[in-house]
């Protein structure tokens, strides 16, 4: 009996052992150190881009805290939808009232966070439970749109070239401003004093 209970008690500790391996190992992955203390900052935007509790938050470029929340409201000031962010900043974080906060993405597909950018040196720094506004970041239907837009203009302007239209495309296509042009070169070449000589002003 006295080895029985031995063994289950040598199983408990080692499972006792284990699940708080794996609590650390959670609240590490999450970025949580309960430790640490914090306040909390709401953050108003018209369009999230899709971003989430737990996204991390970066003041500067370095991380003060993360995203614990997300919800829709009603902005009665504005009568009109929009998303409220929770953010949790690290104690001794000031940010300014005037900072720019925007919604971010770390590189070109990566995962998207709150970035906050210093505002004016000196000003007022918002209060725990205070609102900031933010900057609400540009659709990626609309980059889509605007680079389609571009992509247009450009064949329009390649197309006139084409056709001769404009300076350039008169240069490239009328063979008579070439064969002036290839005969200045090689007037050029063979009398490059001519480029030295001034004509005298008239009296």
């Amino acid at each position: 009996m006295d080895d029985t209970r031995t063994f289950e008690l040598k199983v408990g500790v080692f499972i006792l052992i284990g699940i708080a391996i794996l609590f650390i190992i959670v609240f590490s992955i999450g970025d949580i150190n309960l430790s640490k203390s914090g306040y909390k900052v709401k953050v108003l935007f018209n369009f999230a881009s899709g971003i989430g509790p737990s996204a991390p938050i970066r003041l500067a470029g370095v991380g003060v805290g993360q995203v614990q929340g997300i919800h829709i409201i009603h902005d009665s000031k504005d009568d009109k939808t929009k998303a409220e962010l929770i953010a949790w900043i690290n104690d001794n974080t000031k940010i300014e009232e005037d900072a720019v906060v925007t919604i971010n993405t770390l590189g070109l597909l990566g995962e998207k966070y709150l970035e906050i950018i210093p505002g004016t040196p000196g000003s007022t720094a918002v209060k725990p439970n205070g609102t900031l506004i933010g900057k609400d970041p540009v659709p990626m239907e609309k980059i889509t749109e605007n680079l389609a837009a571009l992509s247009d203009s450009v064949r329009t302007i390649v197309d006139k070239i084409k056709n001769g239209e404009g300076t350039i495309g008169k240069l490239l296509t009328d063979d008579a401003i070439y064969n002036n042009l290839e005969c200045f070169t090689a007037d050029i070449k063979k009398h490059p004093w001519k480029l030295l000589n001034r004509p005298r002003n008239e009296e």
